[in-house]
């Protein structure tokens, strides 16, 4: 197989069409259309579906480029490395973290990960949804309690809980008494809470009285006395320590566990190593207090 063509398509492919491709890399457009088309002649395939102002890759097509690509990448990286003398992290690392974790923590890793490897180029994007790291050419995914997925590995490296917290005005209610909540979302329909408390089990029935799209939205509305909410006990650990809230229980159910996935390739490139590095040492724990440390250091 022609190395040249299969890079060739794999750049078609990853950039959506050959004009994108031609203008993203430099390459005359007209010698990456005929490597592609030698390329499928060679394979007795067609890789790509030709539109008149669009362009698709067959189901041949899209497998290829999956088993292909990362292979790739990494041959240029190995070349690139033996070339600079030694394994320095450089280049481009395409990073998807979600939401809370990215507002809370990411913005201090990346800025910190950035002056210890000046010569990689770190791309961060907030995502809640889960995102296909091949089609969307990521390098590393930071997830909460992720669906099992055969073609990523990864670790957990930090874990939280939720836990029911109010203002210290708001009382707990020792009988079927409805309780006002703040609620993240729209999505959360639920009327009562299971807790674990030193006492033992306990329910709340709870209305919704404010629903916001955010954590920390939420936290500032409990600070405020509007209802009690559940929260994760990293944003919260100052609160409770000063007493502005306090805490009715933990959730019951899972902890909250973040993990950090990558293809389950057998070689890593060095700017994912160094980035996986980079998050054991901030958190050679992996604990709640240790995330909320994290934060509170300026």
């Amino acid at each position: 197989m022609d190395l040249l063509a299969l890079t060739d398509f794999n750049l078609v492919a990853r950039h959506g069409g050959f004009g994108r491709a031609a203008r993203a890399t430099g390459r005359p457009k007209a010698t990456l259309s005929r490597r592609v088309a030698e390329l499928e002649a060679a394979l007795g395939l067609r890789l790509l579906e030709r539109g008149v102002n669009s362009l698709k890759l067959t189901e041949e097509g899209r497998a290829l480029h999956q088993r292909t690509w990362a292979l790739l990448a990494e041959v240029d990286e190995t070349v690139a490395a033996i070339v600079s003398g030694g394994e320095t992290p450089q280049g481009r690392l395409r990073i998807s973290a979600p939401l809370l974790f990215s507002h809370a923590a990411l913005g201090k890793l990346a800025a910190g990960f950035a002056v210890k490897y000046p010569q990689v180029r770190l791309e961060v994007t907030t995502d809640d949804r889960p995102v296909d790291m091949v089609e969307e050419g990521y390098d590393l995914v930071i997830r909460v309690n992720p669906d099992p997925d055969e073609s990523l590995v990864g670790r957990i490296f930090l874990r939280d809980r939720l836990v029911v917290v109010a203002h210290p005005a708001l009382q707990r209610p020792a009988d079927q008494s409805v309780v006002a909540a703040v609620v993240r979302g729209t999505a959360d329909r639920s009327e009562r809470w299971e807790l674990t408390t030193p006492a033992g089990k306990a329910s709340i029935a709870i209305e919704a009285v404010l629903r916001l799209s955010s954590h920390f939205m939420v936290r500032d509305a409990v600070r405020l006395g509007a209802g009690a909410a559940r929260l994760p006990v990293s944003m919260v650990i100052g609160d409770l320590a000063d007493g502005s809230l306090v805490a009715w229980g933990d959730v019951d159910g899972p902890d909250v566990a973040l993990w950090v996935l990558y293809p389950s390739r057998r070689l890593l490139s060095a700017r994912v190593s160094a980035f996986l590095n980079y998050l054991r040492e901030a958190f050679p724990d992996g604990t709640a207090e240790e995330l909320a440390n994290f934060i509170s250091n300026r």
